[in-house]
């Protein structure tokens, strides 16, 4: 299944998590996983704090400050730094599912990474049931 995120700054990160677990409802898996793939080469994927916003600003912050915009890169198109966060940060993330829910903490969510946006972008979304015999 493909996820569509539509995204409206250069940097951001957006909370899927609500997401991801529609299609796992429509899809009726009760017991299994979910592979979440990004096909980007400038967007990542994350599990992390979902409760306080100011933790995504945070994690933007810094990778900002740590990789920025303006350097000695090379690359023609302008977005190096995007590339760069993207390999840090990762393209996928798969996670249980039981009772038809994600297995994720308290506090967690999935969050999509934006790093060279705005753009309209697309999230792979895996669902694998588990067959107990």
């Amino acid at each position: 299944m493909i996820l569509s995120v539509k995204t409206r700054k250069r940097t951001e990160l957006v909370d899927i998590t609500s997401n991801i677990n529609q299609l796992i409802q429509k899809s009726g898996t009760a017991e299994g996983r979910c592979m979440i793939y990004v096909p980007h080469t400038t967007a990542a994927v994350t599990i992390n704090e979902s409760a306080d916003p100011s933790v995504k600003s945070d994690i933007l912050m810094v990778l900002n400050q740590i990789i920025p915009w303006e350097a000695n890169y090379r690359h023609l198109e302008g977005n190096s730094p995007a590339h760069i966060k993207s390999t840090l940060v990762g393209s996928s993330e798969l996670i249980a599912i039981e009772n038809g829910r994600l297995i994720l903490g308290t506090w967690q969510g999935i969050f999509f990474c934006e790093f060279d946006g705005p753009r309209t972008r697309k999230v792979d979304v895996r669902i694998v049931a588990e067959h107990f015999v």
